[in-house]
Parts: structure tokens; sequence; C-alpha cells
């Protein structure tokens, strides 16, 4: 059997590995699990292919019914089997990621308070986000918190970092890789796959909305939901990822 092996920290590995067997549960396309230890786990191979449009309308159908699972849960909620009181936090990259285990909130107020807010200070502190900026992404989050964006969608299960070199394309189709698994908003996984771009979108939304019709309006509230994957960029790398932030967030004044 060959298998791709991953090293990290002991926090890195146990979320990893909750998130893939969540998202297996649930029925989603994943790296499957061959072993994990302390600081490292392996994942089977997995044969690469060129995406067709078949396959991404088949993807955007898997993304829908992983979607449809998780809404008992609340927004923020960690996969079952990350132990929160052993870690205290999830991980995505090499940045940390504010989980629960229960607790009713909107999905406005998670996403300010635990998505955007906590990576503001590390993007001023690296000079990557001004200090303009930074009101500018404060005032947005007010907006959230108020529920302008709310849509009534429930809590889904998502990948959490679905920027398009987390989707390995098999000859059988997509396949999630390297998740920040978490209850968010279903939204938020479509829009982070187009931050760096991705094959076929328009049949991932096709394939998508055959199984799940998204909400009035779900276009334009596309680069909201890409904040979070964009202040995380500039919380960990700096440079134009703050300017990208905050002309994303301006958008939404």
């Amino acid at each position: 059997m060959s298998v791709f092996i991953k090293h990290g920290s002991a926090r890195q590995i146990a979320f990893e590995a909750a998130g893939l067997t969540d998202l297996a549960s649930a029925g989603a396309a994943v790296a499957e699990l061959a072993w994990v230890k302390d600081t490292s786990l392996a994942t089977r191979a997995i044969g690469q292919a060129p995406p067709t449009a078949e396959h991404a309308h088949e993807f955007g159908a898997m993304l829908a019914r992983l979607h449809d699972h998780g809404h008992d849960r609340v927004f923020g909620q960690a996969p079952p089997d990350f132990d929160l009181d052993e870690h205290e936090w999830g991980t995505m990259g090499n940045e940390l990621l504010p989980l629960v285990t229960s607790g009713e909130r909107t999905w406005g107020e998670f996403y300010a308070d635990d998505r955007i807010l906590p990576y503001v200070k590390p993007a001023r502190d690296n000079g990557a986000i001004s200090q303009a900026g930074a009101i500018s992404i404060e005032s947005l989050c007010e907006k959230l918190r108020d529920g302008v964006f709310d849509t009534g969608d429930r809590p889904s299960i998502l990948h959490g970092d679905l920027w398009s070199g987390n989707v390995l394309w098999a000859p059988r189709g997509g396949v999630l890789i390297d998740p920040a698994s978490h209850a968010g908003h279903r939204e938020s996984d479509l829009a982070q796959l187009t931050v760096f771009g991705v094959p076929h979108w328009e049949e991932i939304v096709s394939g998508y909305e055959s199984v799940h019709e998204l909400a009035d309006g779900w276009r334009e509230r596309h680069g909201l939901h890409q904040l979070h994957i964009l202040i995380i960029h500039a919380s960990l790398f700096g440079g134009s990822y703050g300017a990208q932030t905050v002309s994303t967030a301006s958008r939404y004044l």
C-alpha cells in the first residue's frame, strides 16, 4: 500500500485526523486515513488525473451532500473526535483556529468573532493591514454581528480550508485533503474554492445546486465568505494579502 505521510504538531495531526474522519463519515470523498501517530499521519496515496467537467459536476454535488450534514451542530463546533479539552484550538495551516463544543450563536456572530477578528492584530503587527484597514474590518464585523448577512442557513460540516490546492483530481473525481473541518456556513467552502482559482467552476456550482439550491444573493456574498482565508493569509504571510482582505471587506460596508 502506497501512502502519503504528513508531519506536524500533535494538535495539527489530531485536528486533521478528526476532520478526515468526520468528512468521511458524512459521505465526502476524502483522502483515506491509513494510520495516525502523535505527530504524523498517513493517508493512502491518490493517483491524479486532469479534472473534467463531469467530475466537477459530481464534486459540486458531493459538497452539497456534505453540507447537508451537521445541522444539529453549532457554528464553530469541532469535529466529534477532536478533544478540545486537550488541544484548546484547532489549526488552519500554521495558524490557530477557534473552535467550540456548544453555545448557540448566529453565523454572523461566529464569523466576526472567531473567523475574522482574531487575525486582525497579527496582520497589523506584520504590516499587512494598516490602522485604517483594521477599522474597516472591525466595522464590517459589527454588521456581521447585527445579522446583516445572515441567511438562515443552519450549520454545515465544512472542509474549512477549501482552496483549490486541497482538492486532488483523481481518475474517480475530486478528493478532499488537508481539512480544517468545523461547523460553518455552506457558502464558505464554495467561496474559498475560487480564491486561487478552480477548474470548471460553473460545473461545480451546477452540481451543487442539483442537490441543494443556494440562498438568493449567494454570488454577491462570495467575497464575504472569502474573508476568513484571506485574513489568515494576511496573518501568516503578510504582503498583498492584507490589501486584498481590506479591499474585499470594504465592499460590504
